[in-house]
């Protein structure tokens, strides 16, 4: 059975027998595998902790004719293990990687899912924006990425040139007056400028919005997301998106 070597990111875990676990990764070359991984569960592995969800690392595996088996593994980033002690960060953390883990196939290579995925975790694990808004950046462009690009600016039906006020989520974004539709939302237009600055990177207007606006556009983001995968993300609920409280 011929070995290989994958990089990855760690999705989710489960038990398997008396001392192994069933370790889901989404890999740079192979897309999403699922791998078993040896007495990882006893005190003396030397290296359960690496294959942690949320763990960034090389695998060496073997092919097998159901599971594949992990013979070596090396971190090449604790993104899991920093991103472990910070609550919110880790809520967030959760709801990226199962939406990854719902948006790809087994064995269907997707390189672009997984530069997102490692993306969104490294930004997370440095801290680098609020984690509301890396999630739902992630969130946004992964779906593009799927196919489901959400238009915040041209109409989604008739394509008329925006800005639009009117958002619905089964039309695919806002729409003009001609379009608009009985259950369109009215999303303030500085919301609508965040959906949109998350969508193409612009992060300078995104860190600088406000709360309000943040609140409204994770809403539409979470509705947005579930109406295409047609059955709820169930970390969604568990994201803590408290703001942080001031010092001094």
């Amino acid at each position: 059975m011929p070995l290989y070597r994958e990089s990855g990111v760690v999705l989710r875990t489960h038990k398997l027998g008396e001392a192994d676990r069933i370790i889901t990764v989404l890999t740079r070359g192979r897309g999403k595998i699922r791998t078993v991984a040896k007495g990882v569960r006893r005190t003396r592995s030397k290296f359960g902790a690496r294959l942690e969800p949320g763990m960034h690392v090389d695998l060496q595996c073997y092919e097998g004719r159901n599971l594949d088996t992990v013979t070596q593994t090396e971190s090449l980033d604790a993104w899991g293990d920093v991103l472990a002690r910070d609550y919110r960060r880790w809520t967030a953390a959760a709801a990226i990687l199962e939406t990854a883990d719902r948006l790809t196939e087994e064995h269907e290579p997707a390189v672009q899912q997984y530069l997102l995925l490692a993306g969104a975790l490294r930004s997370l694990a440095q801290a680098d924006h609020a984690p509301e808004l890396v999630l739902d950046a992630y969130l946004l462009r992964a779906l593009a990425v799927a196919g489901w690009a959400p238009s915040f600016h041209d109409c989604a039906r008739c394509g008329e040139q925006g800005p639009h006020r009117s958002f619905h989520v089964a039309s695919g974004g806002v729409l003009c007056r001609s379009c608009r539709i009985p259950g369109a939302l009215a999303p303030a237009p500085e919301t609508l400028d965040l959906l949109a600055a998350l969508l193409a990177g612009d992060w300078v207007l995104a860190d600088g919005s406000l709360e309000r606006h943040r609140r409204e556009g994770s809403g539409l983001t979470s509705a947005f997301l579930q109406w295409h995968l047609e059955r709820g993300v169930l970390s969604l609920r568990h994201v803590d998106r408290t703001p942080p409280q001031r010092t001094g």
